[in-house]
């Protein structure tokens, strides 16, 4: 598990990337070379930084919204 504080680093590192096109290289392309990551991962991060700030670039779960296919509680229950 990650703490708070692990989370706000990975935050601000994002929000160093979006600040880095702006400040230093000017460009997308280039600031995403620098830092190993996708222009469409960039543009991702942009998007959820200009809606909602820092708090939107902390890492998110992963896991689906809704598993139609997941097994019933009752049968997990009976396996274990």
């Amino acid at each position: 598990m990650m703490t708070e504080r692990e989370l706000s680093r990975r935050a601000r590192h994002r929000l160093a990337t979006l600040r880095h096109v702006e400040e230093v290289s000017g460009s997308v392309a280039a600031t995403c070379r620098y830092y190993g990551i996708s222009r469409q991962c960039y543009y991702i991060w942009l998007r959820r930084y200009e809606a909602e700030g820092l708090e939107r670039l902390k890492d998110r779960s992963s896991a689906p919204h809704h598993t139609p296919h997941a097994t019933k509680a009752d049968v997990v229950e009976k396996i274990l």
